[in-house]
């Protein structure tokens, strides 16, 4: 299984392996039959970062002699709420404020304890929100350095003269989530020239914004890219992106108490620091996504 999750990270290989993996345990799928006693699916979305979470999680729970089967590059969270609420996926990283601005579009929480709380209120009976991580990755607006400088770029208001011949990239959805395009329309008044669909935050937004494919591009604030390129990310004082915590998801009839608590330790020691190193470590140093999950539960007590 741990050959299996180290493939999947390669997005090349995922195909292959999300087959491979329906093929395994029990004869079959097993998001096919929903939860089953004394094992676990660990899902993850299609971005490195959430493959990493979700490789500590199940990581974790294994060292502690719980079953896992893990899915990882599903997709989006459109997809993965579904196989969440119907018990096909056990444990699932979210970021509680992106995940919130899905169930209610309309919300106004911005601060990690009005998010919580109002996820507790929206979401259904069968899905329960573990602890919050302190560690957050936001989704940030970002140009290169040389834009800012040449028009005294700081915040995304600053952009209201230039948003309308500049092109904007992100992950498709990001054209129809609050915290994409009607967010920045509803709160900044900014209506780009274009919307160029890319990848998740990952290197074909990068390559686009660095070769000017791209004049503005949506990233993650763990990204180490975003020093390396040079990049220049643009403050949001008008909270278009939320806190963004860590949290598990999870449909609660498949966890017992201990994988409970398995998961809230790993919450309690994950920090924005930690999780920008790790990530550092994947994207950077292009070490195995499996190899960096089980080191840094190691460096803090948990495998």
């Amino acid at each position: 299984m741990r050959t299996l999750r180290t493939a999947l990270a390669g997005s090349a290989l995922a195909s292959v392996a999300v087959a491979l993996l329906g093929a395994c345990g029990n004869g079959g799928n097993p998001l096919a039959s929903g939860p089953r006693a004394g094992r676990l699916t660990i899902g993850s979305a299609n971005f490195p970062e959430n493959v990493l979470l979700a490789d500590i999680y199940a990581s974790a729970l294994t060292a502690k002699g719980i079953k896992v089967n893990t899915k990882f590059n599903v997709g989006s969270r459109e997809i993965l709420y579904k196989q969440v609420s119907g018990g096909s996926l056990s444990v699932l990283p979210e970021y509680n404020g992106a995940l919130l601005a899905y169930l209610d579009k309309s919300t106004t929480a911005t601060s990690t304890e009005e998010i919580n709380t109002r996820l507790d209120e929206k979401l259904p009976p069968e899905l329960e929100l573990l602890d919050s991580a302190s560690a957050q990755d936001t989704n940030a607006l970002v140009v290169t350095g040389d834009t800012a400088r040449r028009d005294g770029l700081a915040s995304i208001a600053d952009l209201a003269p230039y948003a309308s011949a500049m092109d904007l990239g992100g992950p498709p959805e990001f054209q129809t989530r609050q915290e994409g395009l009607p967010g920045l329309k509803e709160k900044y008044g900014l209506t780009f020239k274009s919307f160029k669909a890319l990848d998740t935050a990952g290197p074909i937004t990068v390559k686009a914004l660095s070769d000017g494919t791209v004049q503005a591009a949506t990233l993650f604030t763990t990204d180490p890219k975003i020093a390396v390129n040079g990049f220049a990310v643009l403050t949001d004082p008008k909270h278009v992106f939320a806190a963004q915590n860590v949290t598990p998801l999870t449909y609660r009839a498949s966890l017992d108490e201990k994988s409970i608590g398995v998961l809230n330790a790993v919450s309690a020691k994950l920090d924005t620091p930690a999780l920008a190193g790790i990530m550092r470590e994947v994207l950077l140093d292009k070490k195995d996504i499996d190899v960096v999950a089980d080191a840094w539960l190691r460096s803090v007590g948990l495998r």
